[in-house]
């Protein structure tokens, strides 16, 4: 199979009708929005910044979706929310600019537009690729984030807020999207056989 292909574009046929095409790319682009907003509001409160799932979405939509849909996903979540979609960790509207978490939300964006690029260049076919695309996506998630947060808690104490309680969590969330993947890849081939 073609490194440059997404997941999803090996799963779904090649639409060659190019409006039928872009109502397909609406319809995920739209829905992984949908998704990091859900995840969003699975969250645990510990203080500026909680714990939630969006970062596992933020990951997924850049690797099934690929660089521009991934990151135009990630774009519309951020956008929507602005716009006054309650649907960032503690709700939404532009005063959410001013909030402790905007950087992290900054940082989907770019993450997701990474995570997908990597994953076009095939490192989502392999566990320790895909670790590897995931980790620099957090990274990617956590500067913008980490910089923002000092603005409120201060350099002195960012880390000890918006990092350390969440390495485990991330550590997980990296390991089970990078095992999906692959897997995920294996079946496709295997089906296309």
């Amino acid at each position: 199979m073609e490194k440059n292909l997404t997941l999803i574009e090996a799963i779904l046929p090649k639409i060659e009708n190019k409006t039928i095409s872009l109502i397909k790319d609406a319809f995920f682009v739209l829905s992984f929005a949908i998704l990091t907003g859900i995840c969003a509001k699975l969250k645990i409160e510990i203080g500026p910044v909680p714990i939630t799932m969006q970062t596992f979405a933020v990951l997924l939509s850049g690797a099934l979706l690929g660089s521009k849909k991934g990151a135009l996903a990630q774009l519309t979540y951020l956008l929507l929310g602005l716009l006054g979609l309650p649907w960032f960790a503690r709700g939404g509207g532009m005063a959410y600019i001013f909030s402790p978490t905007f950087g992290y939300i900054v940082g989907f964006v770019l993450a997701a537009y990474l995570v997908g690029w990597l994953c076009e260049k095939g490192f989502d076919r392999e566990i320790k690729k895909a670790i590897l695309a995931m980790l620099a996506g957090n990274i990617v998630i956590y500067i913008p984030g980490l910089l923002w947060l000092a603005n409120f808690v201060g350099f002195g104490k960012v880390l000890k807020i918006g990092l350390y309680p969440f390495i485990f969590g991330e550590l997980l969330k990296i390991f089970l999207a990078s095992s999906i993947l692959p897997i995920s890849w294996r079946l496709v081939k295997k089906f296309r056989q």
